[in-house]
């Protein structure tokens, strides 16, 4: 009797530009992987996850902007770090279709620090979307202060007319958590002053594609070790993979 094909997907709106796919296709060949299938499910509200998961034979799913918190309520179970940062990336469906939600973006960007300068203790988050949600947690948990920086006034932010010569300075991290200059948009970057980035600085980008993007651009030309988002994300994808198969 033929084995039942394991299906996998990532739920999101606009989509098409997706790494997930991608990544899971090329998986599955290179591991020689039967028996599974990946697709993109672009959904304009998330309400319509119900009827995607009417299919008894998806397994997973990873969850991309803009339903990583609007998920939360119908999951059975959340993990206590998914829980903390309030926004999950992956759910599990376990053997008694329990939807079971975790946050790999977490352990994407902490692996990815892991060998890079321990002296820094305080980072600019660029963004104060969801995709900064897990930056923030990491960084804290690494004992590094993070300033997070917006477009529109709250009492936990700064604004990015505020950002002068001794803040960049005092942040060694500086990470891009924003959409800006992600393709085809490639000439835009984040309205920060460059020139008193340095040699000490790690500028950090969450977009993967370009792979070089206009901020990672100026900053390295001002001196900066620079890091895209490719391999948090590689790294988030394989923790969804080993969540799925746990």
């Amino acid at each position: 009797m033929q084995e039942s094909i394991r299906k996998f997907g990532l739920i999101g709106f606009n989509i098409d530009y997706s790494f997930s796919k991608k990544f899971f296709e090329e998986k599955f060949i290179n591991e020689n992987i039967m028996n599974c299938s990946y697709e993109n499910f672009d959904i304009n509200s998330i309400e319509l996850l119900l009827d995607i998961l009417k299919d008894d034979n998806i397994k997973g799913l990873n969850v991309t902007i803009p339903y990583k918190e609007s998920i939360i309520k119908y999951l059975n179970y959340i993990d206590p770090v998914a829980k903390k940062i309030g926004a999950v990336n992956t759910i599990k469906i376990d053997k008694k279709n329990k939807l079971n939600g975790y946050n790999t973006d977490y352990i994407g960007f902490r692996k990815t620090l892991n060998n890079k300068n321990s002296s820094h203790k305080k980072a600019l988050i660029l963004g104060n979307g969801g995709a900064s949600k897990a930056i923030i947690h990491v960084l804290e948990d690494l004992k590094v202060k993070p300033t997070i920086v917006s477009r529109k006034p709250s009492s936990n932010t700064i604004l990015y007319e505020e950002i002068n010569k001794n803040i960049i300075q005092d942040n060694t991290i500086i990470v891009n958590c924003t959409p800006v200059g992600t393709f085809p948009k490639v000439d835009e970057c984040p309205n920060i002053p460059y020139q008193y980035i340095s040699k000490n600085h790690l500028c950090y980008d969450l977009i993967y594609n370009p792979i070089k993007t206009k901020f990672l651009i100026k900053s390295e030309k001002a001196g900066a070790e620079i890091t895209n988002g490719k391999k948090m994300l590689e790294n988030q994808a394989n923790e969804s993979w080993r969540i799925w198969n746990s």
